[in-house]
């Protein structure tokens, strides 16, 4: 278990970007997996800028979500697809084809879920976010670890905070298609960032506690490859 600790915000963002960086120069094939929220939005805004100045071959990449936001279209500014567009692949020029992503409208989920895990199956790593309740992705506290690919409903402060942040009115319903943790603990490589003091509490959970399903994320306490990437606030209830 890899444990990185940053001075600051713009230490951490600067050292996730250049995680993200150089998987891609390493592996220019590589299929890299990303979450959205507050914790990601600035570092995928820093890899934009840092391929602006001194761009790098792209073309072959392929980026997919993590999750996504049900019942609302793909231009929504609360769907996960926009935001990674606008934050990173428009920067990169990134095609359609190489951007994978869960539907946020579908006839049939559950097939679609199916579809989605299929295509990503056996590539790549992810780039994940830690949720204050410990979630991954949409996979909220209690979510089997064996899970696949599904639709979940939302913690409801996070539903809150989403409404907050877009202006979605109470009558509109949203959901969260999201991959499984079994497809999660399939990746060869995880980065698990967190940041700020409001994540100090469950990362000392998700890394000192015991491995358990009221805890999403301390599942990657077993991951052969996985490192968690944090700032001091962050870190600041740690014993080490």
């Amino acid at each position: 278990m890899k444990i990185t600790i940053t001075k600051n915000e713009k230490e951490f963002d600067c050292t996730a970007a250049w995680r993200i960086i150089g998987q891609m120069l390493n592996e220019p094939e590589s299929v890299i997996g990303l979450s959205t929220g507050r914790t990601t939005g600035n570092l995928h805004r820093l890899v934009g800028e840092i391929y602006t100045k001194y761009p790098f071959k792209v073309d072959t990449v392929t980026f997919f979500g993590l999750d996504e936001v049900t019942n609302v279209p793909r231009e929504y500014a609360g769907a996960c697809y926009t935001m990674l567009k606008t934050e990173l692949m428009d920067t990169l020029g990134i095609k359609e084809e190489n951007f994978l992503m869960l539907p946020t409208i579908s006839g049939d989920f559950e097939q679609s879920c199916r579809d989605f895990q299929q295509e990503i199956a056996n590539r790549g790593g992810v780039c994940l976010g830690l949720g204050e309740s410990g979630h991954l992705g949409f996979n909220q506290p209690e979510s089997p670890f064996g899970g696949e690919a599904w639709v979940t409903r939302m913690n409801v402060e996070l539903e809150e905070r989403i409404r907050r942040e877009t202006g979605t009115p109470p009558d509109k319903e949203l959901g969260g298609a999201t991959l499984g943790i079994k497809n999660i603990m399939q990746a060869r490589r995880i980065v698990l960032v967190a940041k700020g003091t409001n994540k100090a509490d469950i990362v000392k959970r998700m890394l000192e506690g015991p491995v358990t399903t009221d805890v999403p994320a301390s599942i990657l306490q077993l991951h052969p490859n996985c490192e968690f990437l944090l700032d001091e606030a962050a870190a600041s209830m740690l014993n080490c």
